[in-house]
């Protein structure tokens, strides 16, 4: 058992934020409802959303045609960064969060090919410099196996939230920094495994990509608490971008719009008829009028002949915030 007990104090807005994502939660069934390619794309854009926070330009596009084994044209170490972020999100599931080895096999995975180090505490001092100012000296590297140690102790024993103790692990994790690179990708990482731990919702929420939205916010949290010696406002933002990512990712449809997106899903262009006898529908006009305009309309599908709506040859097919929004409910 560790005596050791990372410095955070539990606000009545971060007790609000827990409430409101924990009832949201359970209102919410990914487990059941999401298909493989809504799970695909949610994943590319938390790899580039995570990645873009330390300065890889990737596209969704680019990764996406990287996944596929497509040729891209880019810089090699930003590929490299991509491949390395695809194989290791896909060991995510496998992971124990409180394992000190499992902890390196995953920053071995992140930075192949990319540092010297990988898979290895840093062995020299680093610091975070924004600009010409170093804002943050990190632990000498004789301490990082012993304080990433107490913290993964305290991470199995505590009996924090899992939202909560993963926010936590995430702000003490950039602190100790305890690799030479890699330590902000390893440090969301780390908190999506550790929240995919208490609800698997969180393996494909792309939360990361809300950070990058957010990165100036993110900086700044962490700054504000290593000045406060509290990681509350650390806490307070992570539950803030996951509270909005959740949003982002499940907002309220009708039971028809749902349905045509769900059939749509996996299907490439359908025509207004081919819709009709998927749904199993007999009315044309309630097909058009309470499933294909209501979706338009919320440009969660698009026609394949834009310049021509009324075309005899027109057909229909699924958008990317179409296939986003069918995340659960």
């Amino acid at each position: 058992m560790s005596n050791y007990k990372p410095p955070f104090t539990i606000s009545g807005h971060t007790i609000n934020l827990l409430e409101e994502i924990t009832d949201v939660v359970s209102r919410y069934n990914i487990k059941n409802e999401a298909n493989l390619r809504l799970r695909g794309i949610n994943r590319i854009r938390t790899i580039q959303g995570s990645l873009a926070i330390e300065g890889n330009q990737l596209s969704t596009d680019q990764i996406t045609a990287i996944l596929e084994g497509k040729p891209v044209v880019a810089p090699l170490h930003e590929i490299q960064e991509v491949r390395n972020a695809i194989k290791t999100y896909d060991q995510l599931s496998v992971w124990n969060p409180s394992s000190i080895n499992d902890l390196l096999e995953a920053h071995a995975m992140l930075t192949d090919g990319l540092i010297e180090e990988a898979g290895k505490f840093r062995s020299g001092g680093v610091g975070v410099v924004a600009g010409k100012e170093v804002i943050h000296m990190a632990p000498p590297a004789d301490r990082v196996p012993f304080l990433v140690s107490d913290l993964q102790q305290w991470l199995l024993e505590t009996d924090e939230h899992p939202l909560i103790a993963g926010s936590v692990f995430h702000y003490e994790f950039e602190f100790i920094h305890p690799f030479a690179d890699g330590n902000g990708r390893m440090g969301r990482l780390w908190q999506t495994l550790i929240m995919s731990r208490w609800n698997e919702m969180f393996s494909y929420l792309p939360v990361e990509n809300m950070i990058y939205m957010h990165q100036q916010a993110y900086y700044d949290a962490i700054n504000t608490s290593s000045q406060k010696g509290d990681c509350a406002s650390f806490i307070e933002f992570m539950l803030e971008v996951i509270v909005e990512a959740i949003k982002a990712n499940t907002p309220e449809v009708t039971p028809e719009v749902r349905k045509l997106l769900i059939f749509l899903v996996d299907a490439k262009e359908l025509s207004r008829q081919e819709i009709q006898k998927g749904l199993m529908l007999k009315d044309e006009k309630n097909v058009r009028l309470r499933y294909i305009k209501p979706a338009m309309e919320a440009g969660f599908i698009e026609q394949t002949i834009a310049d021509k709506p009324n075309s005899r040859f027109q057909k229909y097919r699924i958008t990317t915030k179409g296939v986003t929004i069918i995340l659960g409910k």
